[in-house]
């Protein structure tokens, strides 16, 4: 046992894990957590949507379309009826894409047991309001704590054990400091806890809920300079601005630009631009390569979270006057048509900035466009 030496007390603290769970969403991302949250015996209910991938998941123990190696663990129940799924559940994580987070709400609404706390693992900023995922929850499902999981965690690899890690944000009021056993965050932690995925915990909510929304967008930039042929440096340098862009906004709104710096924030961006299992990174080396937009993924329709939140990230910025020039430069190609090579080719020719904001200086680029030979050989 170690001691606090701030506060001379003793930790670890216990706290009771919840014993029955729903997760709504039965993609890779809400089955893997399913699996993680089953493997001590807690009962998991898990929605799906479709009744046939409900039906598979309870007879043959595998969810075959999104982990088909991956064997389940035997307390999940799957069913594709939300009022089953809710039905006694302690707790709730909502596992599904950001586009159908508010129609899941509310759908939930007749079913889900008066106050009892959610999780929201979908990232990303709503087009037209601007609300962040756990807004959306607070405006569907009142009278509910709120709160968030995001961090560096691929599906198949936190399924198959993997060690993982992941930031979890609740608010944390005053009740909860005065009893933090029993705070929705540290149960919730308790019960993801296994001996390969921990959690830490935040109550910055709006820190790591932006993390998460904008990493999606500057891996599709990431992916867009690796298919046009660059390498690391390129690669380095639109990570290490792209996540000045996040603290920017995260501040913003309230946020702590200390959060984006931990698992949320600079872990899960390094993940999402570092892989092609990455959906928006690959996105991105597709269209970097020359391919049309209907010609990614083989012309199977795929949902990528950062193609629609390259537009509202964007548009969220512009309302509160935070120069995001990646995302606005994504946003640009995904959404009004732009050409990749002239666009990324003008954001490296932007004024010349101080790193630290203290220094406020700002001088213009010397090399015009025309002279910038390297962006000339990216496919059009």
């Amino acid at each position: 046992m170690r001691i606090d030496r701030q506060f001379g007390e003793s930790f670890p603290r216990s706290a009771h894990p919840y014993k029955r769970l729903a997760v709504i969403g039965a993609g890779a991302y809400g089955t893997a957590l399913a699996h993680v949250i089953a493997q001590d015996g807690t009962q998991v209910s898990l929605w799906a949507r479709d009744e046939e991938v409900a039906g598979h998941i309870n007879r043959s123990s595998r969810n075959a379309h999104y982990l088909p190696d991956i064997i389940l663990a035997p307390s999940i129940t799957a069913t594709h009826q939300l009022k089953d799924a809710l039905r006694d559940a302690d707790a709730v994580m909502i596992v599904v894409p950001s586009h159908a987070i508010r129609s899941v709400a509310r759908a939930m609404r007749p079913y889900i047991l008066a106050g009892i706390p959610i999780t929201v693992c979908a990232k990303g900023i709503e087009a037209d309001t601007g609300c962040l995922m756990s807004q959306i929850v607070e405006d569907e499902l009142p009278g509910h704590t709120v709160g968030a999981l995001s961090g560096p965690t691929f599906a198949t690899e936190l399924a198959a054990g993997h060690p993982s890690a992941a930031t979890l944000a609740f608010s944390f009021d005053q009740p909860d400091r005065l009893d933090p056993e029993n705070s929705a965050a540290a149960r919730m932690a308790m019960t993801l806890a296994t001996p390969a995925f921990r959690t830490y915990l935040s109550d910055d909510l709006v820190g790591v809920e932006i993390g998460g929304a904008v990493k999606n967008v500057i891996a599709i930039a990431c992916g867009m300079m690796r298919g046009a042929g660059f390498a690391e440096n390129t690669r380095a340098a639109l990570i290490t601005r792209g996540l000045d862009e996040m603290k920017a906004l995260a501040e913003a709104l309230g946020g702590r630009r200390e959060t984006v710096t931990g698992l949320s924030g600079i872990g899960d961006l390094t993940l999402t631009c570092s892989s092609t299992t990455s959906r928006n990174m690959s996105l991105g080396v597709q269209l970097g390569s020359g391919l049309e937009r209907d010609a990614c993924f083989d012309g199977k329709r795929t949902i990528v979270e950062g193609e629609a939140n390259a537009k509202s990230v964007t548009d969220l910025a512009h309302k509160l006057s935070v120069p995001m020039p990646i995302c606005e430069t994504v946003c640009g190609i995904l959404h009004d048509g732009l050409p990749i090579a002239e666009t990324f080719a003008r954001f490296w020719a932007e004024p010349i900035e101080s790193e630290p904001r203290a220094m406020s200086l700002t001088f213009a680029h010397p090399a015009p466009l025309s002279t910038t030979p390297a962006f000339k050989e990216i496919p059009t």
